[in-house]
């Protein structure tokens, strides 16, 4: 067991040289990754595909697990979607994600620095945040940081903040702050979250 105490980070990838990407990993102490990508492969960014991570990962002894199918964006739960799209609320609620949130706790009570890892460069367009990060804050009261594009980080709690920007939802007299940033939650989970193909 680890002697320190642990923190959960999530961090991006796209457009990402892997040099940087390893080096932020080397910055922020990050001893495992936990790979949140429905699908662990990228079209664009090769080295970022699971096995080749895996490679680079293990030459700088950092750890690798995939959580995807339990933290993932995507459900094969027809009960997890409306109008063909996936509702994170739901899919907080079902058995895979409980059991990937315990994983994360596990790892974290062993003192593992821990990074979800997916590709979006900005946590306020990805589950990574809308999902995992604000489940976590709201129900476990753990702030996770996100690590931007240039290694800088920001915490769930400034990012849940910055949303109320991003949606234009703001406290007025009829509306406490408390109640804007979950609407402002749920507005940017509808504008981001996965929509599967209709069925022809």
């Amino acid at each position: 067991m680890l002697s320190r105490s642990a923190s959960l980070f999530s961090i991006g990838y796209a457009t990402k040289a892997l040099g940087d990407f390893l080096a932020q990993l080397k910055q922020h102490n990050i001893d495992v990754i936990a790979d949140v990508r429905s699908v662990p492969y990228s079209k664009v960014f090769h080295d970022y595909h699971r096995e080749n991570l895996q490679r680079h990962l293990r030459a700088e002894k950092v750890r690798y697990v995939y959580l995807g199918e339990e933290l993932g964006p995507r459900s094969t739960n027809d009960e997890h979607y409306c109008d063909n799209q996936v509702q994170f609320d739901r899919l907080q609620q079902s058995n895979a994600f409980q059991a990937g949130i315990q994983r994360l706790l596990d790892g974290l009570a062993k003192g593992f620095n821990i990074a979800l890892l997916c590709a979006e460069k900005d946590p306020a367009v990805c589950h990574r945040s809308l999902l995992i990060g604000h489940y976590l804050k709201s129900r476990l009261h753990i702030d996770i940081t996100h690590i931007d594009h240039c290694g800088q980080p920001e915490s769930e709690t400034s990012l849940e903040y910055r949303l109320l920007d991003e949606t234009g939802i703001h406290p007025d007299m009829l509306s406490d702050e408390k109640a804007c940033l979950e609407r402002a939650w749920r507005e940017q989970s509808r504008r981001c979250a996965y929509r599967r193909p209709e069925a022809d």
